[in-house]
């Protein structure tokens, strides 16, 4: 059984808030965001408890979130920080491919960063994660830093969404027209 601090429950908090904003968000109309699952093959399974006892992830997932807000297509992962520095191996190759087709398609994908050791939240868009990967794949830094992002993106808690992300969302389209 994990504990609390396991790596195994690594961000599951960060994910009960989303969900909890998202069932907000659908209960008021704003929008309809799914917590897409990890596929899994499972291996062994406790037949007189009807539970899987081992399994393996079946294939890559995409991204942890997908859906609709006001007619606009988004997809989202979500993702904690300890420390001021983020590690890009956080975010693994086919994410960063599907969210690039995702956007390709006219949709808007971005990250939700949890910097836990700040106590804050933020909305990073996909064409800055795309900048941090072109450049760590050019050899530069495998990270990128707290300063790099933009603050104005921070996410706060707000009329009931304890992660109130739409806010960034908009402020991320009006800087693409």
């Amino acid at each position: 059984m994990a504990t609390w601090n396991s790596r195994g429950l690594r961000g599951s908090t960060l994910e009960d808030f989303i969900n909890h904003t998202n069932e907000k968000y659908r209960d008021s109309g704003l929008a309809l965001i799914q917590k897409i699952p990890t596929p899994i093959k499972p291996i062994n399974i406790d037949k007189e408890n009807r539970h899987i006892t081992l399994a393996y992830f079946d294939q890559k997932s995409t991204v942890d979130y997908i859906g609709v807000v006001q007619g606009i297509p988004v997809c989202f992962d979500a993702k904690e920080c300890a420390t001021d520095t983020f590690p890009l191996q956080n975010i693994h190759e086919h994410q960063v491919v599907f969210m690039g087709d995702f956007e390709k398609q006219g949709g808007i994908a971005f990250l939700i960063l949890y910097y836990t050791n700040r106590d804050e939240m933020y909305y990073l868009p996909f064409l800055k994660v795309q900048e941090f990967w072109e450049r760590a794949k050019q050899g530069g830094r495998k990270s990128f830093t707290f300063d790099e992002i933009d603050h104005g993106y921070r996410i706060a808690s707000r009329s009931g969404a304890l992660v109130h992300y739409l806010e960034a969302l908009e402020k991320d389209l009006e800087g693409r027209q």
